[in-house]
Order: structure tokens, then C-alpha cells, then sequence
């Protein structure tokens, strides 16, 4: 795997064997065309990666000029993973502030947020519950994380044939890449963005 485009372009990414289930190059790809049609530039977009895995989506972020990048993941080989192909694209002209969070994602979201999230990926694996995935969209909206403008994307397997979005929330549209299905929505009634 390499990152796609930015300062960081061609720059290699390890794996973690066994750990993961990387983003295909191809998927990865068609994400950030949809975020770019969505954001333009990157420059000012807070990103949030939940279950983060090689790091790939925050450091193509990163790569591309988004200003804070968070990345969320509590495998210890995953974090090495993490660390390493952060210090892979290091070098590179990044401008962006990067921080990696050795935990589970449901401990991250307990706290009251310090950022706004512009864009927030969460690509759990695929035994996990839809139930799991819809308890970290409320923790999301209700601490605080979700910019006016969020949009966040989730990874599933292509035989979830939907994700079951709790209240506030609205579908945008869906994607599918072999067995990879993103699905794309906003918070359409945010709570917490003016407290």
C-alpha cells in the first residue's frame, strides 16, 4: 500500500498481519475523491480515524494537507504499525498536527471533546456489531466531536446490506468496492455543536 496523493505521495505503508483489513488502494481512492468534491482542499479539516488500523485513511489525510489528524486504534501491533508509517511520511512537506490514540474507541469517546471533527471515518472490523457502530455515532454526537459540516463515512462488510443510523443522523449514499461498502452520512441535528 502507498499514499495516494499529497506531500506524502508514493510513500510506502505497512501492514499489520492479521490485525487489520486494510482500505484497498481502489476504495481509498474513490473516499478522498468524494471528500475533495466535498471539502475542496484539505487545509483547516480536522480528520478522526476510528479503528484505525495501518493509519492509511488519517496519514492520506495528513498527506493532503488536513490540519489535525486523530487516529484511534487498540491493537499494540496496529499502534506500531501506526507509528511507523507516521515516521515513513514524517519527511514530507506535512504541515498537519498528528496524533495517535492507543485505546478503544469507546474509551476515546467517553471524554467531552477538544475538537470539532470535519471529516470522521470508522471502519470497525466486520464482526463488529451494528449495535457497536450505532453506540459510537451517539457517543459522536453527543460529546461533542461532530462539526456543523461532518460528514463521516463507515466501512462495513458488503453483505451489511444498510447501516442503521440513530436519530439525528442522515444517509447520503452508499459505495461499493468488492467486499467493501462505505457508506456516507451527516448529523443533521447536532446537539452538542453549540455547547
Amino acid at each position: 500500500m502507498r499514499i495516494i496523493a499529497g506531500a506524502a505521495k508514493g510513500r510506502n505503508i505497512s501492514a499489520v498481519a492479521g490485525a487489520t483489513r486494510p482500505t484497498s488502494d481502489r476504495a481509498r481512492e474513490a473516499l478522498f475523491s468524494s471528500l475533495a468534491s466535498e471539502f475542496g482542499d484539505f487545509e483547516d479539516i480536522n480528520v478522526l480515524d476510528l479503528y484505525a488500523g495501518t493509519g492509511a485513511i488519517a496519514l492520506e489525510a495528513l498527506s493532503r494537507g488536513a490540519a489535525i489528524v486523530h487516529a484511534v486504534e487498540k491493537d499494540e501491533n496496529a499502534q506500531k504499525a501506526i507509528a511507523t508509517n507516521y515516521e515513513g511520511i514524517r519527511s514530507a512537506q506535512i504541515s498537519g498536527t498528528f496524533q495517535l490514540f492507543g485505546m478503544s474507541v469507546h474509551r476515546f469517546l467517553q471524554d467531552r471533546a477538544l475538537y470539532k471533527y470535519h471529516f470522521i471515518y470508522i471502519d470497525p472490523p466486520y464482526d463488529v456489531e451494528d449495535i457497536d457502530v450505532i453506540e459510537t455515532l451517539i457517543q459522536l454526537r453527543d460529546g461533542g466531536y461532530l462539526h456543523p459540516d461532518v460528514l463521516i463515512a463507515i466501512e462495513r462488510n458488503s453483505r451489511v446490506r444498510e447501516i442503521s443510523w440513530p436519530e439525528g443522523y442522515e444517509p447520503l449514499r452508499e459505495k461499493k468496492y468488492g467486499q467493501a461498502t462505505i457508506f456516507y452520512g451527516i448529523c443533521a441535528q447536532n446537539p452538542a455543536q453549540n455547547g
